[in-house]
């Protein structure tokens, strides 16, 4: 039910507490009011969750979100149901019947917004379920993934299309923080926009100092940068094992600091993430798998300590200092072999036709598939078990799943935690007369049915932990006992995974049926190699960095923002052009009112050093502007 009866500023108030809108946000949802397919560009930390959320809450029926990232999908319905809003989402790695119930949920209950990650867009389930839905928007979240041009092109993002065909009358509001006007072209080309209404919010961050140091002993750097900005900071670093070394070495100097990245158990990430937000540790290392969703206003500090892989990654990165619009710094720390890596790392990321084709082959072999077979079948897939296995690179693996997810023969999501997760599939008498049947069971399904309510209309989460205290019996029997009972056709049991998800998209083919795009593999190269090229350029050159950002995203009349290094190197050299001017005026105002002795002289100046008063002085007597007895000076 939409609340009819209350405009957005209403909704606003009461669901998010706010008493005004924020820049450009009160003009995109009146856009998407009014029924335009709308395209919005809000920096990173600019609240584009709310231009989606509030209109949809404002109309009658269901907002379809589009989103890749899974965290903040969580993050986005946790935090709705706080508020009492109805939200669901679907991602990779569910079972069939516990997606079957969640849609029917969004068909005949009060849900308000369904989440999808977009490799749910390829399941003719899903898209049957969304044409019996009252849907109100459809949201397409990081929207630079329709783009083949944008720098993290995702092939199922097209799919949005066929729901747009579901429901054609329906607005579409696709968000990014980042995207050049050849990719913004593109988003509202490939989304099929009606009359496109797009909303672009400037590149420029007033309060935030860009820095590019070009330093050998990064560490140290590391150190100076932490130990001279107070407060809160993140350190992005390229690999997992980086993280805890950098965090390692700054606890050993005295800063409180720890780390993240993907392959950190859940309840562990979750705690880190916490400590961080509530500054009870000031420095969080990480790889770029954090921060996407955390709204930590008071970071004063984002240092790379690599070359990023494109300036759109650098923007979003950089972009989490300073969201409380209180001065912050954007350090890239970076020298001449960052730049021969970052290279490097991209001549050796790019598979051959033959190369792809081999990783499929051995992914076949992995899941020991038989040809013809694993459409629809999803698998938790181990990247690095499954390098080590067939000795192949990680980064060329990786781009070989992405061509291949392009062609269509699969979808990979990123490392997605699912906890496990029950249902029971037969009713409370069936139920209740197995108990009596079988009486070593009963105080297992006894601790169930008081412990999680709901298990026979839904998938309700569970914690073997918790079973296994109530009812004495060890963490591992509690597993194989909910084996059994699903065996016995009793109960549906999803066990906890924390692997990213591999979807066959279809049956697995031979190489000689394999079709590869190998125009597209050169397009894609060409793509990555301009974003390389950008980045160098962006290290190496001497103009203000906010310039060279906004025109990087098509904002050519920028201004020099007067606080990044260049703006500030300047600066001290125009101010080190004037200082001989500035001491002259000084001594000879000085003089005017009286003789002076040389003591007397120096110490009446207020700028420059000794050296350079005295060198000043030196200058005027030998042009003879000043004179002298021997004793006092004078005009």
């Amino acid at each position: 039910m939409g609340n009819l009866f209350m405009n957005e500023a209403e909704i606003l108030k009461r669901y998010w507490g706010f008493d005004s809108f924020r820049p450009l946000q009160d003009d995109i949802i009146r856009s998407v009011l009014q029924g335009n397919d709308t395209l919005a560009l809000l920096p990173t930390g600019g609240g584009k969750s709310i231009c989606f959320q509030v209109p949809a809450m404002v109309k009658e029926g269901i907002c379809i979100v589009i989103s890749p990232l899974v965290a903040l999908m969580k993050d986005q319905v946790e935090g709705l149901k706080a508020k009492g809003i109805d939200a669901v989402a679907i991602y990779a790695g569910m079972g069939k019947r516990e997606i079957d119930i969640l849609l029917d949920n969004c068909i005949y209950g009060n849900i308000k917004f369904l989440y999808l990650s977009p490799e749910r867009l390829l399941s003719e389930l899903v898209r049957i379920r969304i044409s019996y839905m009252n849907v109100n928007l459809i949201a397409v979240d990081e929207a630079h993934c329709v783009s083949q041009w944008g720098y993290d092109f995702r092939p199922p993002y097209l799919k949005v299309n066929e729901i747009r065909e579901i429901h054609p009358e329906v607005p579409v509001l696709a968000l990014t923080a980042t995207a050049t006007r050849f990719v913004r072209n593109d988003i509202v080309e490939k989304l099929h926009f009606k009359q496109p209404n797009v909303f672009v919010q400037s590149f420029a961050r007033k309060n935030l100092s860009y820095v590019v140091l070009n330093d050998e002993d990064k560490y140290r750097k590391l150190i100076s940068i932490v130990n001279n900005v107070k407060g809160s900071g993140l350190v992005y670093v390229r690999n997992r094992r980086e993280t805890a070394e950098v965090a390692h070495f700054l606890s050993r100097n005295g800063i409180a600091a720890d780390f993240y990245h993907a392959g950190v158990e859940k309840d562990e990430r979750f705690k880190k993430q916490e400590d961080w937000k509530r500054n009870r540790i000031r420095v969080m290392v990480a790889t770029n798998a954090f921060g996407m969703g955390i709204d930590k206003p008071d970071v004063r500090f984002v240092v790379h300590l690599d070359l990023p892989d494109s300036l759109e990654a650098y923007y979003q990165e950089a972009g989490r200092a300073g969201r409380d619009e209180q001065k912050a710094y954007a350090v890239l720390l970076a020298n001449k072999s960052d730049e021969l890596s970052l290279k490097a790392k991209y001549a050796d990321s790019f598979p051959t036709v033959e190369e792809i084709k081999k990783v499929y082959h051995y992914l076949g072999n992995y899941f020991q598939l038989a040809y013809g077979a694993g459409e629809g079948l999803t698998f938790s897939f181990d990247l690095a078990d499954f390098c080590k296995r067939f000795n192949v690179g990680v980064i060329k693996t990786m781009a070989a799943l992405k061509f291949l997810e392009h062609d269509g023969y699969l979808t990979l999501s990123e490392n997605i935690f699912l906890p496990s997760r029950l249902l029971f599939v037969v009713g409370n008498e069936d139920l209740y007369r197995f108990q009596i049947e079988n009486a070593g069971y009963d105080p297992l399904i006894k601790s169930i049915l008081r412990s999680y309510g709901g298990a026979f209309e839904q998938y309700v989460k569970i914690s073997e932990a918790d079973i296994a205290g109530k009812t004495r019996i060890s963490f591992k029997d509690v597993v194989r006992h909910l084996n059994n009972l699903q065996d016995q056709g009793l109960l549906s049991y999803l066990p906890q995974t924390d692997q990213p998800q591999l979807q066959y998209l279809r049956p697995r083919l031979d190489f000689n049926h394999m079709d590869i795009d190998a125009r597209y593999i050169e397009q894609r190269k060409q793509i990555q190699t301009d974003q390389v090229k950008a980045v160098l350029a962006y290290m190496g050159k001497k103009e203000c960095r906010s310039i060279q950002l906004l025109a990087y995203f098509d904002e050519p009349e920028g201004e020099k923002c007067g606080v990044c290094d260049v703006c500030l190197a300047e600066k001290k050299a125009d101010d080190a052009d004037e200082l001989p001017d500035r001491i002259d005026f000084e001594i000879v105002t000085l003089l005017q009112v009286e003789m002076r002795s040389l003591d007397d002289l120096v110490a009446g100046i207020h700028v420059g050093t000794e050296n350079e008063r005295l060198e000043q002085i030196r200058v005027l007597l030998d042009a003879g502007k000043i004179k002298t007895d021997g004793k006092n000076y004078y005009l």
